[in-house]
């Protein structure tokens, strides 16, 4: 696997310090509060905003800061420490963005990236139906053309912001005979006609951010709104798309993991059992031991991905390996910490069940880590035709034991 240099400049280490000042500050008090009344935290948001924190994926010239994926990762990691959902609030902005940075129109990225890194559009991600969950290529929503632009009907599944999103990037058919170009993706504002909110969900986890069915009654967007030059990209959008992103999960569940590690560590050295801490128990520290290195071995995959990211290299491979063994550790640091707490851990009114909750959504959105394992194996299938100083790993007198050609079950 490519190697790249992590390197943490002033400008990576301003935006994690803002973002843990926020998530202490803002974030840590409230969670349990806004995660009860499913309520949005607007001054943590507002804040993230006032501090330039949305712009940190946006390049320079588009009113970002440019710090990058990297960027992205540190200050959704430090937002999720503190709330595991508002680190799904915040890193969604970038995956409803993302696509315009990719595949968007000089005259798209003037237009939107500036107000979504002022915190003045919120965005939303539009390409799960309730008939094409993983198979991102299945879609029904369909968009016809017409005089000055498009008319797209039929309705999205989760979309995670939805109801708050000033923008939306839709992912709609444009051509249902291609094979290759079926898909296009559209710039939709919230204000546009036909568009509607059906309901937001009632979710076991990530309680205070809105997850939407979104429903595109003949919306209709003009020309300058088809993402891109030209129809037909939607899907190799979407696929990049999901690719810069999946760092921005990663990140999230390495928050995650981190803060429910820290309250483990936090009740395991006050809690007494027979009289003394049960931190003092080879068992519970042998936990420990384990939920802590698995978390820093999350975090360190995914500074890579971002890293191999932000210099223009191929991650396909690596964002869903981060992706997949991040969530995975995220809901197994976060059961192990409920563990330690034992009956405290399982009462809403320890901090730690939340943790628990919300942890379980990472393995499933922006791609099933069922599919990240099979976009890991496909990956190494194809690089194993390249490995020529492997002409064969099957001794030659095997293969003349079978007439040189192993076939069926024998071997």
């Amino acid at each position: 696997m490519e190697l790249q240099n992590i390197i943490f400049t002033d400008a990576h280490k301003e935006v994690r310090e803002k973002a843990r000042t926020i998530a202490i500050e803002l974030l840590l008090p409230h969670a349990a509060k806004h995660d009860k009344e499913e309520s949005y935290n607007e001054a943590a948001m507002a804040e993230a905003a006032k501090q330039g924190l949305l712009g940190t994926w946006i390049p320079k010239e588009y009113g970002g800061s440019g710090v990058g994926i990297l960027g992205l990762a540190l200050v959704v990691e430090e937002l999720s420490k503190c709330d595991p959902a508002f680190g799904v609030a915040f890193a969604v902005n970038a995956l409803g963005s993302i696509p315009l940075i990719i595949g968007g129109t000089e005259d798209q990225k003037n237009t939107y990236l500036p107000k979504v890194a002022s915190g003045e559009y919120a965005c939303a991600f539009a390409l799960s139906e309730k008939f094409a969950g993983s198979d991102a290529g299945g879609l029904s929503v369909r968009a016809e053309q017409e005089e000055g632009g498009w008319r797209i009907f039929g309705e999205k599944k989760w979309t995670t912001n939805g109801s708050r999103a000033d923008l939306i990037t839709c992912f709609a058919v444009t051509d249902p005979k291609s094979r290759s170009r079926r898909i296009s993706a559209f710039i939709v504002k919230n204000t546009d006609e036909g568009f509607s909110i059906r309901l937001d969900e009632d979710k076991m986890g990530i309680r205070s951010v809105p997850v939407s069915e979104t429903v595109f009654n003949g919306v209709f967007v003009p020309d300058d709104r088809l993402l891109g030059e030209r129809a037909g990209l939607g899907f190799k959008h979407s696929m990049m798309t999901l690719d810069w992103a999946r760092p921005g999960v990663a990140a999230q569940a390495v928050g995650t993991a981190a803060g429910a590690l820290d309250l483990a560590v936090t009740y395991a050295t006050q809690r007494k059992q027979f009289s003394k801490p049960i931190v003092s128990f080879q068992m519970v520290q042998a936990m420990l031991a384990d939920m802590a290195t698995e978390t820093e071995a999350a975090r360190w995959l995914n500074y890579q991905t971002a890293a191999l990211a932000d210099a223009g290299k191929s991650v396909s491979k690596i964002a869903a390996m981060s992706k997949c063994f991040a969530t995975d550790t995220a809901v197994k640091v976060a059961t192990d910490a409920v563990q330690i707490f034992g009956g405290y851990g399982f009462m809403e009114n320890y901090p730690v069940a939340k943790y628990y909750r919300d942890a379980k959504i990472l393995q499933i959105y922006e791609g099933t880590n069922q599919v990240q394992r099979l976009i890991i194996a496909r990956n190494l299938v194809k690089e194993a035709g390249k490995m020529e100083h492997y002409t064969s790993v099957i001794p030659k007198e095997t293969q003349e034991a079978f007439g040189g050609e192993l076939v069926g079950g024998n071997c």
